[in-house]
């Protein structure tokens, strides 16, 4: 039953990245929708911009949600303890990711998920601890911390992978061009590269860099980090915690260490950039955590027992609401804006 759950997961993850590296890159995948907002002295509305860049944020925060509660109550975590740590760890990261993106990039209006990693990676054990002391009394049990940071590491590959869609999308994250790379690297990357096209793409206007091929380190990251996820999920739930959390915190926070130098968007001014630091911080922080939490006796890993948190109504309203939130916090555009014509349609009275 694992290896199929496992399986499922693959093929409907790789047939949605399959479809999002050929679409994303065009012009049409950046605007899902605009809202009229105020009508100017022209007739003309002024309209707010809603982007797929939030679309697939949601879709990746909210898979990534699931997967946690299904990993982490298959380990025996009680349905509340797990969602206590996801409202809190979420009320941590959602404004770490503007708030980190301001104080490195120099930026109000964007966001960055390394920066809230390194957030979530550094308070994880403080927030499993203080929802297992407030709710041992009342479910009977404390939450089994390797097990917990496990799944939350696992969960993050997933969601972080899932999430390079949303930059895609919007143009953020690019790569270096295709022609400053080494010969044998240019080799590789004319075969296989992306070229954004719009002129309200992050790449173009930030770099001048519309049409141009690119190395595609967002497919990169979002097929590793896939693998990385469906590898972690399997050993977790044949129990193999300490290997499950190792795998997904160093292959993802090193592929982090690595691909920024493949990038070409503004990651601060120093050849190593802080996002590297956090994540060499982050690798070292959470294996040696894992490695003193897993002295204790650990549980067996229950998958049925998982799909059986998620499946219960409160959850799936619960994950409903967080994709609504998700979306209307980093969907609206706030460096696009639209103007808009409405008219009645005089054929058809």
């Amino acid at each position: 039953m694992n290896e199929i759950f496992v399986g499922m997961l693959g093929v409907i993850f790789f047939a949605l990245l399959a479809w999002g590296f050929k679409k994303l890159p065009g012009e049409r995948w950046q605007i899902i929708a605009a809202v009229p907002m105020l009508k100017g002295e022209d007739g003309q509305w002024r309209g707010l911009n809603f982007t797929y860049y939030g679309l697939f944020t949601a879709v990746a925060y909210v898979v990534a949600t699931a997967i946690l509660l299904v990993l982490a109550g298959s380990a025996g975590v009680a349905p509340i303890q797990a969602f206590a740590v996801i409202v809190i760890g979420s009320i941590l990261c959602m404004p770490a990711a503007r708030v980190v993106a301001m104080i490195v990039e120099r930026k109000r209006h964007t966001f960055t998920v390394a920066g809230a990693s390194f957030v979530g990676v550094i308070t994880a054990p403080a927030i499993i601890w203080l929802v297992s002391s407030q709710t041992h009394e009342w479910v009977g049990s404390d939450i089994p911390v390797l097990p917990m940071m496990a799944a939350m590491a696992t969960a993050y590959a997933f969601g972080e992978g899932l999430g390079r869609l949303a930059c895609i999308s919007f143009g953020c994250c690019y790569g270096r061009t295709v022609s400053t790379l080494s010969p044998p690297m240019q080799k590789v990357f004319n075969n296989w590269n992306f070229e954004f096209l719009g002129n309200t793409k992050k790449i173009s206007y930030a770099s001048g860099l519309e049409g141009v091929k690119v190395v595609p380190v967002q497919a990169i990251t979002a097929v590793l980090y896939v693998i990385t996820g469906l590898v972690s999920t399997w050993l977790y739930l044949n129990s193999y915690y300490l290997p499950s959390l190792t795998i997904a915190i160093v292959v993802t926070q090193l592929w982090r260490l690595v691909s920024e130098f493949l990038r070409a968007d503004y990651r601060g001014s120093n050849r190593i950039t802080a996002y590297q630091w956090m994540a060499v911080i982050s690798t070292i922080y959470a294996t040696g955590f894992g490695a003193i939490a897993s002295s204790s006796q650990m549980p067996v890993a229950n998958l049925l027992s998982g799909i059986a948190v998620v499946w219960a109504p409160l959850m799936l309203v619960f994950l409903q609401v967080l994709f609504f939130v998700i979306f209307t916090y980093t969907g609206r555009s706030e460096v696009t804006e639209t103007n808009m014509s409405i008219h009645v349609c005089q054929d058809r009275v």
